[in-house]
C-alpha cells in the first residue's frame, strides 16, 4: 500500500487508501501480482497501484455476488435502507479525505471534489429512504374469485462500469438504488481513478453491508467488459461513458438479454436569447462549460448567442474566462485543474485549431503549453463546420456561435444525434415555453448550468443513451415487475 506521507493530499483516515480489491468480503491483490499504476495528473507521479485481475478472478467476483444475492434480496427493505443510511453517514464523516483522493487521482480543484462528495453522498441518502417505499399494486379483477397483484422484485446481480471524470458520484448513483432494490453488484471503476472507488467500499464494509453484496474488479477494461456482457449471471449493466463503448456493450449483452442503463456521450447546447439577463447568462455559461474543467458529459459544448446580445455577452464572458486560474487542484485559488491525460489536452488543442481554421477568433486563453494543463479558452465567430459543434470537446474550450431567431436557435440546438442535456437563458415566458418543449434532450436547464440532484431523473435521448439515474425512476431500473393472478378465492 502506498504511504500516505508520500501523498500531496494527506489523509486523516489512512485506511481509505487501498491498493487491493474487495471480493466476497476479502481484500486481495491479483494472484499474478500484476498491477496498474495510478498517476497524479498534475505532477505525473505515481500515487498508487491497483490489481490487474485475471479472467478467473473476475468470474470469482461474479460468483460471490450471485451467492450473496438471495440473502440480500430477502432482507427487509428498511434494513437495507438503514445500512445505506449508515454508509452515507460514514461518507460524510470522511468527506475531506475522499475529496483529497479525487483531486489526487483526477486533478479537479479540491473545492469541486468536495462538492462531488456531497452530491454523490446525496444518492446514498436518498435511496436509503426510498428502500422502504418499494410498493406493489392490487388491480381490481374483472371476474369474481380472483386477486390480481403486481409485485416488484430486484433484477438480480448487476454490474456498474464508471468513468474517471466523476469517480465517486458516478458510482453512488448506480450502487445506491441497486442495493436499495435488493440487487448485488460488481463495480468496474476507471483505471485512471480507482482510489476513490476503493475508499467508498472501505466505508461500505464498515457500514455493515454484507460480504459479496459489493465487489470491485480492476484490470483490463475490454476483458472485464466481455466477461460481464457474456455472463448469464449478470442481469443488468449500468454504464457511463462514450456512445461508442455503450453501443458495444449493448450489442454484446444482446445474447443474454440484459437490462441496460446507458448514460452516453453528449453535445450539450447553451442558447442565450436576446431577452436573457446577461449576468445570469454568464454565470450559467461559466458553470455549464467550465465545471470539472469541461470534462463532463453535460458540459455546454456549443454556446449559441442571439445577435442582439452577442457582442455584450462575448465581451463579458471573455473577461470572466481570463480571470480564471489554471493550476494544481490542491491550490485553493485554482479554478481549472489538469486534464486527465495528454490525449485529452491534444483533443482540446485540435478543436481549437480546427475552429480557428474555419474563421473563429480567440477572445481569451489559447493553446496548451504542454503537460496535462489546458488553459480556459473562449473563441467567437465559430463556424457550424467546426469540429467542436459536432464532437464533445471534453475540456475548457468554449466556442460561441451567433444566431438570429428563436426557431433558428432551437434548430441548431437539435442539430446533433445526441440529446443528453441542454441549457438556455431567457426571461420571456413565451420563449421559455417554446424552447423547453422544442429542444430534443433528456434534461433541460433554464437560467442555470447546474441541473443534477439525487431527486431528479438523469439521462438522455437519441444516441445519448437510455434509462435514468436518480429519483424514484432510478430505482425502477433495478426492479422487475411480476404479475400474480390468484384464482379460486
Amino acid at each position: 500500500m502506498a504511504s500516505v506521507a508520500t501523498m500531496r493530499g494527506h489523509l486523516t483516515n489512512s485506511s481509505l487508501l487501498r491498493s487491493d480489491v474487495l471480493i466476497d468480503g476479502k481484500w486481495k491483490g491479483a494472484a499474478s501480482g500484476a498491477k496498474i499504476d495510478v498517476e497524479d495528473p498534475f505532477t505525473g507521479q505515481i500515487v498508487g497501484s491497483i490489481p490487474s485481475l485475471a479472467a478467473d478472478e473476475v468470474h470469482g467476483a461474479i460468483a460471490a455476488a450471485e451467492t450473496a444475492f438471495i440473502p440480500w434480496s430477502r432482507e427487509m427493505n428498511r434494513h437495507r435502507g438503514a445500512l445505506l443510511r449508515r454508509w452515507y453517514e460514514l461518507v460524510m464523516a470522511n468527506q475531506e479525505d475522499l475529496a483529497r483522493l479525487i483531486t489526487l487521482e483526477n486533478g479537479k480543484p479540491l473545492k469541486e471534489a468536495r462538492a462531488e462528495i456531497a452530491y454523490g453522498a446525496a444518492f446514498i441518502e436518498y435511496y436509503a429512504d426510498e428502500a422502504g417505499r418499494i410498493f406493489g399494486e392490487t388491480i381490481p379483477p374483472l371476474v369474481p374469485g380472483r386477486q390480481l397483484l403486481v409485485e416488484r422484485e430486484p433484477v438480480g446481480v448487476c454490474a456498474a462500469i464508471t468513468p474517471w471524470n466523476f469517480p465517486m458520484a458516478m458510482l453512488t448513483r448506480k450502487i445506491a438504488p441497486a442495493l436499495a432494490a435488493g440487487c448485488t453488484m460488481l463495480i468496474k471503476p476507471a483505471s485512471q481513478t480507482p482510489l476513490s472507488a476503493l475508499a467508498l467500499l472501505v466505508l461500505a464494509e464498515e457500514a455493515g453491508i454484507p460480504a459479496g453484496v459489493l465487489n470491485i474488479v480492476t484490470g483490463k477494461a475490454s476483458m472485464i467488459g466481455d466477461i460481464l456482457t457474456a455472463s448469464p449471471v449478470i442481469r443488468k449493466i449500468s454504464f457511463t461513458g462514450s456512445t461508442e463503448i455503450g453501443a458495444q456493450l449493448m450489442a454484446k449483452s444482446a445474447p443474454t438479454i440484459k437490462r441496460l442503463s446507458l448514460e452516453l456521450g453528449g453535445n450539450a447546447p447553451l442558447l442565450i436569447f436576446d431577452d436573457a439577463d446577461i449576468d445570469l447568462a454568464i454565470e450559467t455559461a461559466m458553470v455549464a462549460k467550465f465545471r470539472n474543467s469541461g470534462q463532463s458529459c453535460v458540459a455546454a459544448n456549443r454556446i449559441y448567442v442571439q445577435r442582439g446580445i452577442h457582442d455584450t455577452f462575448v465581451k463579458a464572458f471573455g473577461d470572466r474566462v481570463r480571470a480564471m486560474s489554471l493550476g494544481d487542484g490542491f491550490d485553493p485559488a485554482t479554478d481549472i485543474g489538469p486534464l486527465i491525460d495528454e490525449a485529452g489536452v491534444a483533443k482540446v488543442d485540435e478543436h481549437l485549431e480546427d475552429a480557428l481554421s474555419h474563421g473563429a477568433e480567440i477572445v481569451a486563453g489559447g493553446k496548451s503549453q504542454g503537460g496535462h494543463m489546458s488553459p480556459p479558452t473562449l473563441v467567437s465567430g465559430v463556424s457550424s463546420k467546426a469540429a467542436l459543434t459536432r464532437e464533445e470537446t471534453f475540456g475548457p474550450l468554449a466556442g460561441v456561435i451567433q444566431f438570429e431567431t428563436i426557431d433558428e436557435g432551437i434548430r441548431l440546438a437539435n442539430d446533433t444525434p445526441f440529446g443528453l442535456a441542454a441549457y438556455f437563458c431567457s426571461s420571456s415566458p413565451a420563449t421559455i415555453a417554446k424552447a423547453s418543449r422544442g429542444i430534443e434532450s433528456g434534461m433541460v436547464g433554464i437560467n442555470t448550468g447546474l441541473i443534477s440532484t439525487a431527486v431528479v431523473p438523469f439521462g438522455g435521448v437519441k444516441m445519448s443513451g437510455l434509462g435514468r439515474e436518480g429519483s424514484r425512476y432510478g430505482l425502477d431500473e433495478y426492479l422487475n415487475m411480476k404479475y400474480i393472478c390468484h384464482a379460486g378465492l
